[in-house]
């Protein structure tokens, strides 16, 4: 299954995308409600769990506005408000499901489970991502442009995977720290900097228009052509 997280409290939403991880899932995290709507409203996921008091969007509002907009991904809500009027207001804003805290991860796990089941189990996991002529095989952990192969660090393999997954997307350098290094960390930092640098050189060596443009002030972009 492919898991969206919306979790504001940072060891909560690491803790929850480790266990979803280690159970084979594909999860990712989103520490508020405004990036939390903007990764769901992609469709891309099979289940969003979302935390019910987030900072900038609550929960209830982001799931109100995404089912506004037709989408219907299934919604788990996690809250520390238990009592029944507080189901029933997030069943009644969309959500699917309604977990109150503290949990049992492993009666979480059967309820996303359960979620996915009834949409009609999860979407195959593509495992072949394709840019102009850069082409990045998760299965082989291989990476070929204009049919030869480069050789990438896990962690650059990693950077460009993410990339790839949101090809003509700007990519933010919080959600290259949260997804590609599970920091939670000052987005100032130059470690990103360090690694875009280095795969630009192997990625764009004798392009005449590269694939991996700097957005200024937003982030990064993997796409073919000029921007």
């Amino acid at each position: 299954m492919r898991i969206l997280v919306v979790e504001d409290d940072s060891e909560a939403g690491a803790y929850l995308v480790k266990a979803f991880r280690e159970q084979g899932h594909v999860a990712d995290h989103a520490a508020d409600g405004l990036s939390g709507y903007a990764a769901a409203a992609e469709g891309h996921y099979d289940v969003l769990v979302i935390d019910r008091m987030l900072p900038k969007l609550d929960g209830l509002s982001l799931i109100s506005g995404l089912r506004e907009q037709k989408i219907d991904t299934p919604a788990l809500i996690l809250s520390a408000l238990g009592q029944v009027d507080d189901r029933v207001r997030g069943l009644r804003a969309g959500g699917d499901d309604y977990v109150s805290k503290p949990y049992a991860f492993s009666e979480l796990l059967a309820r996303v489970e359960a979620l996915a089941r009834r949409r009609g189990g999860p979407k195959p996991e593509e495992t072949v991502y394709r840019v102009g002529d850069l082409e990045l095989d998760r299965l082989a952990h291989k990476v070929v442009s204009a049919g030869q192969e480069i050789v990438l660090q896990p962690r650059e393999f990693r950077l460009l995977e993410y990339l790839m997954k949101h090809a003509g997307q700007v990519v933010t350098r919080t959600m290259l720290l949260e997804n590609v290094w599970d920091y939670h960390f000052d987005p100032q930092t130059n470690v990103i900097d360090v690694h875009i640098s280095r795969l630009r050189a192997k990625i764009d060596k004798g392009r005449e228009t590269p694939l991996l443009h700097t957005i200024r002030g937003a982030g990064y972009m993997i796409r073919e052509g000029a921007r």
